[in-house]
């Protein structure tokens, strides 16, 4: 699962998308570190840019919580939006 340049959805919103699926699916758990920025850069074949603000909209929707120098982790579940 990844992001499709040719589809009109901005590539940082088709990310946290695709971020936000794989807590849901259970590939990320609970107070578990998320990739490194380079990690997804690689992964996604995305600008740091677009995965810093996919991170940020993942942060404010509530599902990770990103430190400066340690890294993003997923929310507990009880934290997460409904949605």
């Amino acid at each position: 699962m990844t992001v499709d340049p040719l589809d009109p959805t901005p590539l940082w919103q088709q990310l946290a998308n695709v971020i936000r699926d794989q807590i849901k699916a259970g590939e990320y758990a609970p107070r578990q570190m998320l990739p490194s920025e380079a990690h997804m850069q690689q992964e996604h074949d995305v600008s740091r840019g677009t995965v810093r603000r996919a991170m940020k909209a993942l942060g404010e929707q509530g599902w990770v919580t990103t430190i400066q120098g340690r890294g993003s982790y997923v929310r507990p579940a009880a934290d997460w939006p409904e949605s």
